[in-house]
Order: structure tokens, then C-alpha cells, then sequence
């Protein structure tokens, strides 16, 4: 069922918190496999979402990536401590364009320690728009050398979201263990299942809904 690879998401900075009672309550009554929204409508989820299988998500370093550190990781374990399952990080695609690969595996590495107290999943998202054939290889080998549980294409807000040569690519060069969520640009039922049949596990979309309700209305035609 197509819910199951579902974050709907609502990142817009002008949501207000009925937008997100609709989005998380929709979620719910669609069974979709998370919500993916801000860290400071969290609260609002946890309370809409607190007797439902869909996880909360949230971002962090959103959309720029270009946090410190020690930022980013406040930011993680204040998400955690408020009930977020799922972070979505933003790399510091700087520091990448630099070659300082180091600071990308810091940064995951000290997110990952994290598990050790929150029960989570982790996602790292790297803005492959801006990125070069080269420069996402790299990033998907560092990420297949560390405990995250997702590489994530886009945040949506950059000059292009997912591609399906993306996901080619990265399939190509990451570890059997690391998963894939694509997001940024996937509005259609079609392109989300053709998403899905290049192998992605997760979708992010602002119009999982309607891809949903679509799906439903077809009477099922997901073949993976």
C-alpha cells in the first residue's frame, strides 16, 4: 500500500497549527508512515498523532544545513526529548563543496550517538540539486559508513527536488543496510510510483494526500 512510503509534509513557514492538525489528522485516517514538519510544531503532532502509528518527523539545520554542530545537535535531542521517531538532518553542503568530508561524518556521528538514548530513525538529507555526479557519490559512501537509516534527496526549498537519475546514483554507490527517501517536486501519483518502483522507501510530499487518496481510488496498483 502506497501510504506506507508516505511523510506527508507540510515545511511552510506560514503553516499555521490548524494546517498541521489537518496534515497529521489526514495522516492518521490514511495510515501513512510518518509526518514531516518543523521542529516547533512538534508539540502539536505529538498530541494529534500520540495514539496513532504515524511517526513524527522533524528537520534539522532546515533548509540551509550550514549550523554548527553543536546547534544541530541541540536541536536533535530537544526534538527527541519532545516525542520526534524520525530527525532529517541538512548536511553542511558547504563543507562538502569544500572536501571537508570530516565535518559530514561528525555531524552524523554525533547525531547517531543519539540512539543510544532515543529510539529513532535518521535521515540525511543531501540537496542533490547542488550537488555534482562526484560530490554525491562521496556523501552517499560516508553516509553508507555510518548508522544513519535513510540518505534524503532534497528539502525542497533548493533550485530542483528529486530526480529519478538521483536515485540511479545513489543506489549505485550506497550500502545494502542504508535506505533511500526521496522528496522535493513529488506531487503526482505517477511519479511517486515511479519513485518506488526505482526503489526509494520513503516519499516525501506535500501532496502524499491526494497521491493517497488517488492510489486508493485506482484500487491498489503499487507492483513492488
Amino acid at each position: 500500500m502506497i501510504a506506507a512510503y508516505m511523510d506527508s509534509t507540510n515545511l511552510k513557514p506560514e503553516a499555521t497549527r490548524d494546517d498541521i492538525i489537518n496534515l497529521c489528522s489526514e495522516a492518521a485516517r490514511l495510515q501513512m508512515a510518518a509526518v514531516c514538519i518543523n521542529p516547533y510544531r512538534l508539540n502539536t503532532a505529538v498530541e494529534v498523532l500520540h495514539d496513532t502509528s504515524v511517526n513524527k518527523c522533524t528537520v534539522i539545520g532546515f533548509p540551509l544545513g550550514a549550523d554548527r554542530l553543536a546547534t544541530k545537535y541541540s536541536e536533535s535531542r530537544s526534538s527527541l526529548l519532545l516525542g520526534a521517531d524520525e530527525l532529517d538532518m541538512v548536511i553542511n553542503v558547504g563543507a562538502l563543496k569544500d572536501g571537508d568530508f570530516h565535518i559530514i561524518s561528525q555531524e552524523i556521528k554525533a547525531l547517531s550517538q543519539l540512539k543510544e538514548e532515543f529510539p529513532f530513525l535518521l535521515k540525511i538529507i543531501v540537496e542533490t540539486a547542488l550537488l555534482s555526479e562526484e560530490e554525491l557519490i562521496t556523501v552517499t559512501k560516508i553516509i553508507s559508513d555510518s548508522r544513519a537509516d535513510f540518505i534524503k534527496t532534497s528539502t525542497g526549498f533548493s533550485v530542483r527536488g528529486a530526480s529519478l537519475n538521483d536515485i540511479s546514483l545513489i543506489s549505485q554507490y550506497k550500502s545494502n543496510e542504508l535506505k533511500i527517501k526521496a522528496s522535493g517536486g513529488i506531487r503526482t501519483l505517477e511519479s511517486a510510483l515511479a519513485f518506488i518502483e526505482a526503489g526509494v522507501d520513503r516519499i516525501g510530499s506535500s501532496n502524499a494526500g491526494t497521491i493517497v487518496e488517488e492510489y486508493r481510488s485506482r484500487g491498489g496498483l503499487l507492483r513492488r
